[in-house]
Formats: structure tokens, sequence, C-alpha cells
């Protein structure tokens, strides 16, 4: 997966980030096939510009946010929910924070464009617009 441009900032906020520090420390990566995008998870959690949540751009896809994406290469829109696994439920467009695309958006804002390796190639969509991000919303511990 190649998920960020040198340079770019991500953003999360503390509130988030320590959720998702403690959901990593619990899984054994020597029994996961999903270790390499796990990996980059906790780099890019480890690089981020952490705020509180009052303070985190509406442009960000953070926990729980909605967005709607554009795919480059089908022209297809598509809207998930960025959510815990525990939320999770593809059927629902519940996509969960450790499955690859879920992993690929956190900190990303709109207008950029995430691109990712997949079994079948490279996978790559734009952040079109944030239909709902909880801190947006006045929702700070959801």
């Amino acid at each position: 997966m190649n998920r960020t441009e040198e340079g770019r900032t991500i953003f999360i906020t503390d509130f988030d980030l320590g959720r998702l520090e403690n959901l990593l420390r619990k899984i054994d990566r020597g029994q996961s096939r999903d270790t390499p995008h796990l990996d980059e998870l906790e780099f890019e959690l480890g690089r981020a510009e952490i705020v509180e949540p009052k303070q985190i751009p509406a442009d960000v896809v953070t926990m729980n946010s909605r967005v709607r994406l554009h795919d480059l290469d089908t022209q297809e829109d598509k809207v998930y929910t960025l959510v815990f696994p525990h939320d999770a439920d593809p059927k629902a467009d519940k996509i969960s924070v450790l499955a690859p695309i879920g992993t690929a958006l956190i900190g990303y804002r709109v207008g950029e464009v995430i691109t990712w390796q997949v079994p079948g190639g490279t996978r790559r969509f734009q952040v079109m617009e944030i239909l709902y991000q909880p801190e947006a919303a006045g929702d700070y511990h959801r």
C-alpha cells in the first residue's frame, strides 16, 4: 500500500489515536494475514499530527466518518463509513479501520487520492466529500 505523499500531513484526534493504538496492541501480528497494512497504519499513527477533537479540520476522515469516494479507474462513486472492527458491516458499507481500504482512509482529506496495492493490482480513490464527521457534528466521544 502506498498511502502518503512525502510531506503530507496526517491528522488524527487524540481520542481516535488512543483507541487505535489499544486495538493494534491486541492483535497477534504473527497470526494475521493483514500484518503489512497494520504496520502501515501504525507507521502513519506514529507520524500523525495529533489534535484535540474540537480542532480537527472538518475535511479530514476520522473514525466513524461517512465519506464519498470516487474510484478513478471505474469512475464509480461509493459511500463508506469508517468504523472500528466490532462495528464493521460490509452490507451496510461500514468498513473496518483494519481492512486495507479502512487503513488507507484514516487521516485523508477531501480532494486527496488514496493509492494502494491489492492482489489484483493498484486501486485509486479520490476522497470527494465527507458526508458526516463526528467532530464537525460536535460528537467528540463516540
